[in-house]
């Protein structure tokens, strides 16, 4: 079947941002001039993705206001001849379709994951997590779907890291059935001592829709919550899963450092800031 919907989880509190993300979702912090979530949105477009469905929580009202449409910012800024600002405005709400279910209580990625569904309809289906910017010729998620129309089996996006940051990261041990592309023979969530390898898993998933009934006997882990990765390990026994080694740059923008070396990396790609922001590097005392 081909892949027509995406998940976006989006309910989390975004604590590693406070006090900014008190009264503003961490999705909505700005990259640039764009919220992250769009930037994965645009993402899911390029990639051929035609339904969004965002995982909402508490305060996260903002998220279905940007991407709705707004008739009086819209009108005011026809008056004010303003064209090009709202040919972009009116872009935002016309990317794709979304839908919009709440996560009542924040018990983990998996449990966000298990509450769409009903609305995924027994079709394999796409998980963005939005803080995860990835800048790549190819989007890194049509990359994937690469993969899974070849291989027909889930797919995780994986990057090979320092073996210092393991610790940080889901980790696969794979073994090698293509360029970039591995059949997943194990998976461990932030290992503890030594790590099966340096592929560690990032914010894209392509999930068949068996890793519903994998959720629903997954029990909680640390604080109550179901991970997505437990979720796997029950999944790998029973068919198969793939990882595709992603080409491209990814940026942590949950982490505030990712977050500035991102802003810093796009606005140096961006025409109309390049130049000020090459002067502006350049004069500072380092």
């Amino acid at each position: 079947m081909r892949i027509r919907k995406a998940v976006f989880p989006a309910a989390g509190f975004g604590t590693r941002f406070l006090p900014a993300t008190k009264a503003i979702p961490k999705e909505m912090l700005t990259l640039v001039d764009k919220p992250l979530i769009q930037y994965a949105v645009e993402e899911a477009k390029a990639s051929g993705l035609e339904e969004i469905i965002i995982v909402t929580g508490m305060g996260k009202t903002a998220i279905e206001d940007h991407f709705d449409t707004s008739f009086e910012l819209e009108i005011l800024l026809k008056e004010r001849g303003k064209a090009e600002l709202l040919k972009r405005i009116e872009e935002v709400s016309e990317l794709v379709h979304f839908a919009y279910t709440r996560q009542k209580k924040p018990l983990g990625l998996g449990h966000a994951i298990g509450i769409t569904r009903n609305l995924i309809n027994n079709e394999p289906f796409a998980v963005f997590l939005g803080d995860d910017i990835i800048d790549a010729k190819v989007p890194a998620m049509k990359q994937m779907l690469g993969v899974f129309n070849k291989y027909r089996g889930s797919v995780l996006a994986v990057q090979k890291v320092p073996r210092s940051q393991t610790h940080m990261y889901g980790v696969i041990k794979g073994k090698k059935v293509g360029e970039g592309v591995y059949k997943v023979l194990d998976l461990v969530e932030k290992p503890k001592g030594k790590a099966p390898s340096n592929l560690a898993i990032i914010g894209r998933y392509i999930l068949t829709p068996e890793i519903f009934q994998a959720l629903g006997v997954t029990e909680p882990g640390k604080g109550g919550e179901i991970q997505l990765t437990d979720a796997l390990r029950i999944l790998i026994k029973t068919q198969d899963i793939y990882a595709c080694e992603f080409e491209g740059v990814r940026y942590d923008a949950g982490d505030r450092i990712g977050f500035l070396k991102a802003n810093i990396a796009f606005a140096l790609k961006r025409p109309e800031t390049r130049d000020e922001i090459r002067r502006f590097l350049k004069g500072l005392r380092l």
